[in-house]
This record gives structure tokens, C-alpha cells and sequence, in this order.
């Protein structure tokens, strides 16, 4: 039978045990090895059973165990010593509050979703649980943000397979009071709610739940209330599932619903008042169109409203492909805004101009979240070094007459949060190395190049600790993949040989992840007989461990999966070649650690970051990669290998496959299997540990969550919180009038002259020249803008490279016909092709930058052609 209503039955703690209450609740317990080893002792068969979750665990531990551990000294000592240890991380210093004072006050940060824990499991792939760590480090660093997402009932979906290999996918149902959760509630226990109008007087309201996350609240908004008809209560339902409204409600949610969360949050908690808002990705783009309608109702005019909010918005876009945005029908956005739905008092064309794609190659019914995130934020950024050159490239059509190294999109390339992701057993040997103290202050501040203690550890030593974590991911598979067979319809008579499924002696290879078509899950199947032949070679074998989810609407996806897991099945390799299912955290922190070579071979330049890679490295797994996101940036051969790539236009894409499998099956045939099994006197395999040791002293620095998140604090909050400060409503009235006056003006701003002191078209090294400009500025005055000139290299085609920007000075005007002139020197500090040009920039001291109007003006085609060796100089 089936229950018609289901609740939850709380334990009833004796007070001795009380703060296991707060421990558990409090998702530090995550990274916190201490606290998870306390919940272990309750109870270790239970804990097994709750796959590590101290709310489920709690929830199951008898009566009489409680009884006796609330009588047991020992266990109250150590629950006391862990409880002090939080109280102790949640309320002390750390590195924030030793800066300086300009850092804002709090900082929301907005993501569609959050990879915390398995035990909360609201994330799909890499965009959540760079999410989560943000928010982990943030927490580790003490840096005040408060994380703002939706509460998904069903997650995002759990995946088995079917006999012949298809994904399948399931949707639990997940109970908030089951959860690490905590219901906001108003001063007289009522539910904190927020409401948004729907069009035709409809509303959808949301309950407010709290993840603690260490330091840092995760506000996560909930639909799935009594308030809201059928249709509303399931906006919440599922991670990146439903159409275009439903995706569109759940955004609208996210973000202005968001905001309403933070206000009710920090108005209940005392929490100090947000001062910077990041947008991670565009799903939250509204966010800023509260915040305007906020400001708007305290009596500020839209364009100063929309200046103001700008200024204390930083946005993160994670896609290097237009096709990753999420763009709604003009239609669609227009019907759920103005006087009969949402943000009434905002005029919904304000609002469609925001995000219409209205720059060459746009499609002009389309409204684009990550156009109007940028348009809404002063600040933005892409995710590695390259993925900022693509966004820039990408998003260039927003600041038309700028190169695409000027538009104003930086990057801060991600990092991931090592103590959730390095396993104990490398935690513990750098501990025994340097002191637990300053192995944990490593892990999470970092700031330092070099981890130079590492060098310090034996070789035996580093070997060992390869093998067995390798042994650890050997039974770990075993498991899942027992597991995974009964699901597909298997007897217990059919799986003797899962006992014989991979060897803790032979080189391990992982690959997993999301499985949309760019990152090529298959490739290494192009050439089965290689890869046949590389998994059974008599003595240098490899085995490979694959996992991976394709989105529930992706069948090419699914297809890709179903090769995989029918070549897996080959009797003649399946003891090499494992895919296993659901991949998702639990999995993941074995996997890593697990593994010798990490495996990522994406079409180059489509993987924006990719962290999997990271949390390897970590752990002493070396990376094997195209030379994308990250490994772009950081790739060195003492590190790993980097797979050839044959990206040029004229490659088909069968082509290039084909091109780069085979670079895969070399790399692996001739360089890393043969330094894996190559032994040195001591029966070691000396350069292998070598290489290692050098990924874990060079590299793990870089790639740390808290380096990220202290690059945010600098380079992105701490500018965005002054910016804010100064854009009080007056100077953001003056702003966008500024900014009015000189777009309307624009058109008569010319260069009208330029003439330089050199008398040939040849100059040596080390010459300065004077050069003087003719400017017309119509309407505008000096101070409204500024000269320039930019000079370097140039190519055969006069295009300048690597260019040099110099201010011209304000040298006389204006004279007769209302011009002006400017000068200044031109140094010619390299040899070769060289090359100048002078523009006109809009300039205000509330810019961030001077693209940031994307108003520019150069001379005509027309006076640089008269002008000859004078603004070309060879």
C-alpha cells in the first residue's frame, strides 16, 4: 500500500548530545574530517548505511545507543573538542578580516545550482560544483558571502542503465526536513516566503531554506508550497528540466526572487547587507532588475538606477559557445513583465533592451541572459586564461569598434576546494610533513608558488601512497559495478568476473563527466584494435575507468554512452574497461585520488575550465589533456602531456577525431606507459614519482579554490564594493546623464587631423616623436573624453599587435572652427614593422574601464590614407 502523506520524525537528542544537532546541520562536517570521523563512532554500521550523512544517520541511530553514548565520557570529550572547533572556525578571524577595510561588507553570490555534498544533491556538473567550492573557500577564507540558489524536489536526475546499455534516468523525491536544511521563519515561527506576480493575477511564492556551508549561508528557494496552484509548486522540481517558461520562472526565482531571499535573510539574521552581487553564469541575470526596481521605488530614475546597480555587480560567464546560453522568445519575457506581472513599475522595454541580442549576427527576437548579465554588470569574466580570449571574441558585438583584447571581459581561472577533494591519505602524508596546522592552512588560504616540502618525501613513500589509493578505487569500482549489473538485469551466477575487474598494480586511467558531444567521451574508441591493444598489452597494460551523464534530452548523448558501455561489455576487455553509472560527488572523491592519469579531450576551445583535472592533480594524478581551459594556461611537461590538437578551419571534424585519437593512442603507446612501468635501480619507477612530485609542488598551489576565490576578492569585489560606495544616487544620476549626453553627441566627435615630428618612414630604435592631434568634439567637452594613441607591431595587413595606449595632453583649442588639439610623445621601443593610430574614448571617473561605453572613434579611412608613413610607420 502507499502512503498518502508522508512526514518526517525527528530524534529526540539527550542534552549531552545536543551539538551533534548543530554538527550535523552545519555542512563543514563535508570537508571536516574530524567531525565526519565523530559521526562514524555513533554508529559505523549506520553511517555505512547513510553514505556519510549525519542528518539520515541521526535520524536511524536507536534510542538505546544514544542513551549510551550520552553516558560515555570519552565520546562527550570528543564531541565537545569538535563542537569548540567549529564554534571556533564559524566566529574567529581568518584571512578576510586581516585585509583592509575597503572589502565590502557581503557579497551574494548567485548560481542555479550548488555542488556541496552528495547528501545535497542540487548540481549536475562542473558549473555547481565550482559553485560549491567557491562558497566552501569563501567559508575557509572568511569571506562574508551569502550563496543564493533554487531547492530542486527531484535534484537533477540519478542514472542506470539498461540491459543493452541506454542510460535511464530516475527522480527521487528529496524531502527538505530530510536534508541539512534549516526553514527561514519570521520572528513569530511563521515561514519566511517571497512571492512573484505571474501574468493573469497569478503569483508563485517560495519558502526560504538554509544550507549552513561553514561560515557562509545557502539561501535556497522552494516553490513546492501550499500558496501556489499545481503549475507553481513545481517550478522548483528539477535541475534544468522542463521549457522555456518553466526555465524562465525558475530564473525570474532565482534571481529577483533571490534577492527578495537575501533582504528577508539579513533583515532575520542581522547578516550585514550585500554590497557586491555576482552573478555565477546568466540564470541569474534578473537578479539586478530587482535591485533596479528597488532603487527605483526609493525614488531613482531607470538609467540612474541601472548605473548604480552596475557598479556593484560582477558577472561569470562559464560558456565559451553561444549555443550554452540560455535565450528565451522576446514574447515570452515581455508577457511575465510590466503592470500585469512582474516589476510593474519598470517599463518592459528597459527591460527587453537589457538582453536583446542588438549587434551584428544577433537574432532580434531573442532575449540573451548572459547579454543582458553583461550589460547589467560593470565587472565580468570568463574562467581560465583562454575561455576570457573566447568570451572577449564572443561577446565582442556589445562593444562594437573595440578589439576583441580590449572588451572589458577579464578572467580568474577556477580553482577547486582541496579539502573536499584530496584524499585523507595525501592529506595525512603532508601532514606528517610540515604539521597538520600548516597542511590544512596550505590547502586553504594557500598564497604561496610552491609547495617545497613535497620534495622532502620519500620516494617509497609517494609509491605507496599511489598504490593503495589506486587499491581503494580498485574494490570501489568492483562495487559500483556489481551494483550496476544487478540494475541491468543480472544474476548473481553471471558476475564472477566482476572479482577480477582492474589490477591495483596497472596503470589507471580516468575519464568523467558531463556528456554533451564537445567533450568526446568516445574518442577513444576510434581505433578499437589500439585501444584493444593498449588495455591487454603483456607488459605495460592500462585500464580506464569512465563515468558520465548525458542530459535527460540529449539522446546523441546517450548514444555516445551506449557505445561506450557496449564496448565495455566485451568479455575480451571488460576486466580493463569500466564505465560506471551516476557519477556524481560520492563517486568522484574516490575516483580522483584513485587514479594515475586523468584523461580530458574536449574539442579545443570548447571547455571554458574543466576542474576535473584539478582535483586529480591534488592528489598526485598527472593530467593527459588537449590544450584547453586550464591546462592551457598551466600545462608543463613535468606535469603531464598534452594532447596535439588539429583545430584549423579546413579540418573536418571526422578528420580531426580521427587526427587526435591517434595523438591519444602515441602519447600513451610510446611516452606514459613506458615511464609508468620503467623501473630504476631502487625497483621504483623513479621519473613517474618525479613527475608526480612536481604536480603536487608546482601545480597544486595554482589550482586551489582559495587562490580563486582571494583573486575574486582583489581583482573583481573589492573594486566592485568601491564602485558601489561611490555610485550614490547622485553620482549615478550624473552618470547616466553623462552617459546620455554623450551617446547623443557621439556622432560629431571626429579626428581630424594627426601629423607626427618624423620626416621619413623609417626611424631607429629608441626615437621618441611628437605627435600632435586635430580632434572635433561637437557638443562635448574635454573632460568628457580622451585622446589616445596606440602603437606597436604591425602585421602585413597594418594591424596592430600587442599595442601600447598612451594619454594625449590637451595642447590649445578651441580654435575658429571649434577644434582642439592634442600632443604628446610617441617612443619607438621596438624594431620592425611598427605602427600607430590614434582614437577618441568617452572618459568619466565612475568608468571602469574605457570600453565600458563601447563609444570609440579613429580616424577615417580617408585621413590615414593621406597621411601615409606619418601613421604607419615602418
Amino acid at each position: 500500500m502507499k502512503a498518502i502523506r508522508r512526514f518526517t520524525v525527528r530524534p529526540v537528542l539527550p542534552e549531552p548530545l545536543q551539538p551533534l544537532i548543530d554538527l550535523a546541520r552545519n555542512l563543514r562536517w563535508s570537508w571536516h574530517p574530524e567531525t565526519r570521523d565523530l559521526f562514524q563512532s555513533v554508529d559505523p554500521e549506520r553511517w555505512a548505511a547513510s553514505d556519510g550523512d549525519p542528518v539520515r544517520l541521526l535520524g536511524s541511530v536507536a534510542p538505546e545507543r544514544l542513551a549510551e553514548l550520552a553516558g560515555d565520557r570519552r565520546f562527550l570529550r570528543r564531541l565537545t573538542t569538535v563542537a569548540g572547533d567549529l564554534h571556533d572556525y564559524v566566529s574567529g578571524d581568518r584571512w578576510y578580516q586581516a585585509q583592509s577595510s575597503e572589502l565590502p561588507a557581503a557579497i551574494a553570490y548567485f548560481s542555479p545550482e550548488f555542488g556541496i555534498t552528495a547528501a545535497l544533491p542540487q548540481y549536475s556538473g562542473g558549473l555547481g560544483i565550482l559553485a560549491g567550492d567557491h562558497l566552501k573557500a569563501a567559508s575557509d577564507l572568511g569571506v562574508p558571502l551569502i550563496g543564493v540558489g533554487l531547492l530542486y524536489r527531484h535534484g537533477y536526475f540519478r542514472q542506470t542503465l539498461s540491459r543493452d546499455g541506454w542510460q535511464q534516468e530516475h527522480y527521487p523525491v528529496l524531502d527538505p526536513n530530510e536534508l541539512p536544511l534549516t526553514l527561514l521563519k519570521e520572528a513569530d515561527g511563521t515561514p519566511s516566503q517571497v512571492s512573484l506576480a505571474l501574468p493573469g493575477g497569478r503569483s508563485l511564492a517560495a519558502r526560504i531554506w538554509v544550507a549552513q556551508v561553514g561560515r557562509v549561508p545557502l539561501l535556497l528557494l522552494d516553490s513546492d508550497v501550499e500558496d501556489n496552484d499545481h503549475g507553481e509548486r513545481g517550478v522548483t522540481d528539477r535541475l534544468y528540466g522542463g521549457g522555456s517558461e518553466h526555465r524562465l520562472l525558475q530564473e525570474m526565482l532565482l534571481g529577483i526572487g533571490g534577492v527578495r531571499a537575501v533582504r528577508a535573510y539579513c533583515r532575520l539574521s542581522g547578516h550585514p547587507a550585500p554590497e557586491v552581487f555576482h552573478t555565477n553564469e546568466g540564470h541569474a541575470g534578473f537578479l539586478g532588475l530587482e535591485r533596479i526596481a528597488e532603487l527605483c521605488n526609493d525614488g531613482l530614475e531607470f538609467d540612474a538606477a541601472l548605473e548604480a546597480v552596475r557598479a556593484g555587480t560582477v558577472f561569470t560567464t562559464h560558456t565559451p559557445v553561444p549555443a550554452g546560453i540560455d535565450r528565451f522568445d522576446r514574447e515570452l519575457v515581455a508577457r511575465h513583465f510590466g503592470p500585469d506581472a512582474e516589476l510593474p513599475r519598470i517599463d518592459v522595454e528597459h527591460i527587453l533592451n537589457l538582453g536583446m541580442e542588438t549587434y551584428p549576427g544577433g537574432e532580434a527576437n531573442l532575449f540573451n541572459m548572459a547579454v543582458m548579465g553583461l550589460r547589467l554588470a560593470q565587472r565580468a569574466n570568463g574562467v581560465s586564461l583562454l575561455h576570457g580570449n573566447v568570451s572577449r571574441e564572443m561577446f565582442s558585438g556589445l562593444w562594437p569598434g573595440f578589439d576583441p583584447d580590449e572588451v572589458p571581459i577579464t578572467s580568474v581561472t577556477n580553482g577547486v576546494h582541496a579539502p573536499t577533494w584530496v584524499a585523507p591519505e595525501v592529506f595525512r602524508l603532508g601532514a606528517r610533513q610540515v604539521g597538520a596546522q600548516r597542511a590544512e592552512d596550505a590547502l586553504t588560504i594557500g598564497g604561496s608558488d610552491r609547495w617545497d616540502a613535497v620534495a622532502d618525501i620519500p620516494d617509497q613513500d609517494v609509491w605507496e601512497l599511489r598504490r593503495g589509493l589506486r587499491e581503494q578505487l580498485v574494490e570501489e569500482v568492483r562495487r559500483r559495478l556489481r551494483v550496476s549489473w544487478r540494475q541491468r538485469g543480472a544474476g548473481t551466477a553471471e558476475l564472477g568476473w566482476i572479482d577480477g575487474v582492474l589490477d591495483p598494480d596497472v596503470l589507471t586511467i580516468g575519464f568523467a563527466r558531463r556528456v554533451p558531444s564537445y567533450k568526446r567521451l568516445t574518442l577513444m574508441l576510434r581505433d578499437r584494435d589500439r585501444l584493444m591493444d593498449l588495455l591487454l598489452h603483456p607488459e605495460r597494460p592500462v585500464q580506464i575507468v569512465v563515468a558520465g551523464k548525458a542530459h535527460p534530452a540529449d539522446d546523441g548523448g546517450k548514444r555516445l554512452v551506449q557505445e561506450l558501455v557496449r564496448f565495455t561489455d566485451d568479455p575480451r576487455v571488460r576486466h580493463r574497461i569500466v564505465f560506471l553509472p551516476d557519477y556524481g560527488m560520492a563517486m568522484a572523491q574516490k575516483l580522483y585520488p584513485g587514479c594515475d592519469i586523468w584523461l580530458n579531450n574536449p574539442l579545443r576551445p570548447l571547455e571554458a575550465c574543466g576542474t576535473s583535472g584539478m582535483k586529480a592533480a591534488l592528489n598526485g594524478c598527472l593530467n593527459l589533456s588537449v590544450l584547453d581551459g586550464w591546462w592551457d594556461e598551466w600545462f608543463q611537461p613535468d606535469f603531464g602531456w598534452a594532447i596535439p590538437t588539429a583545430d584549423g578551419a579546413a579540418t573536418d571534424p571526422d578528420r580531426r577525431d580521427d587526427i587526435e585519437a591517434a595523438a591519444l593512442y602515441d602519447l600513451l603507446e610510446q611516452r606514459v606507459t613506458p615511464r609508468f612501468y620503467e623501473r630504476g635501480t631502487g625497483g621504483l619507477p623513479d621519473r613517474w614519482i618525479e613527475m608526480v612530485r612536481q604536480t603536487l609542488s608546482l601545480l597544486g598551489p595554482k589550482v586551489l579554490a582559495g587562490r580563486m576565490v582571494r583573486e575574486y576578492v582583489e581583482r573583481l569585489y573589492a573594486p566592485a564594493a568601491r564602485a558601489h560606495r561611490a555610485a550614490d544616487p547622485d553620482s549615478a544620476r550624473e552618470l547616466a546623464v553623462w552617459k546620455s549626453r554623450v551617446r547623443a553627441s557621439w556622432s560629431q566627435v571626429t579626428v581630424d587631423h594627426v601629423e607626427t615630428s618624423a620626416t621619413a618612414a623609417t626611424a631607429e630604435l629608441g626615437t621618441t616623436l611628437t605627435l600632435r592631434v586635430r580632434v572635433g568634439l561637437g557638443d562635448l567637452a574635454p573632460d568628457d573624453i580622451e585622446v589616445q594613441a596606440v602603437s606597436g607591431r604591425v602585421d602585413s595587413e597594418d594591424r596592430i599587435a600587442d599595442a601600447t595606449t598612451v594619454a594625449l595632453k590637451a595642447a590649445g583649442g578651441p580654435d575658429l572652427e571649434g577644434r582642439w588639439v592634442y600632443e604628446g610623445p610617441l617612443s619607438l621601443d621596438r624594431t620592425g614593422p611598427y605602427g600607430y593610430t590614434v582614437r577618441i574614448l568617452p572618459a568619466h571617473r565612475l568608468l571602469a574601464s574605457g570600453a565600458e561605453v563601447g563609444l570609440v572613434t579613429v580616424p577615417s579611412e580617408e585621413l590615414a590614407e593621406g597621411v601615409g608613413g606619418g601613421l604607419l610607420m615602418r
